[in-house]
């Protein structure tokens, strides 16, 4: 994983506990998980719309010909 070893993986989870404390750690992980799910979200609608935008273009080029 990302070439850390099990030593360093249990020191930096030892540091989060250490300045987060146990009890904000999940509500952090839920905070990350959120704005991961609305970045896909967003990315998606992004994508959609230069798709659909392609699309359009094609369709006047053609009716161009």
């Amino acid at each position: 994983m990302f070439g850390l070893g099990t030593g360093e993986i249990i020191l930096i989870i030892l540091a989060l506990l250490l300045l987060f404390g146990a009890k904000k750690i999940p509500e952090l992980a839920r905070g990350i998980g959120k704005s991961l799910s609305e970045f896909k979200k967003g990315s998606k609608d992004v994508e959609s719309d230069v798709k659909s935008e392609a699309e359009e273009e094609k369709k006047i080029e053609n009716k161009k010909s």
